[in-house]
């Protein structure tokens, strides 16, 4: 799965949620999370599904990956 950057991002902003705090939930580093916001870096699936959580969204949903 590759993270789609701008889903991350939109969905991160609709909720109102801070990079850090989405670091905190997620053990992800802050920047680490923000270089995969801005399309520079990837995440692994593992982590992908954390971030998904986190933002309350299926991995699908911020991903490439084509919905069921």
């Amino acid at each position: 799965m590759r993270p789609h950057a701008s889903a991350i991002r939109y969905r991160r902003e609709a909720l109102d949620m801070s990079l850090r705090t989405l670091s905190a939930k997620t053990g992800i580093n802050r920047g680490h999370l923000s270089r995969v916001e801005r399309g520079l870096a990837g995440l692994g699936d593992k982590n992908i599904t954390k971030v998904a959580e986190a933002l309350g969204v299926t991995p699908a949903d911020i991903t490439h990956q084509e919905k069921p």
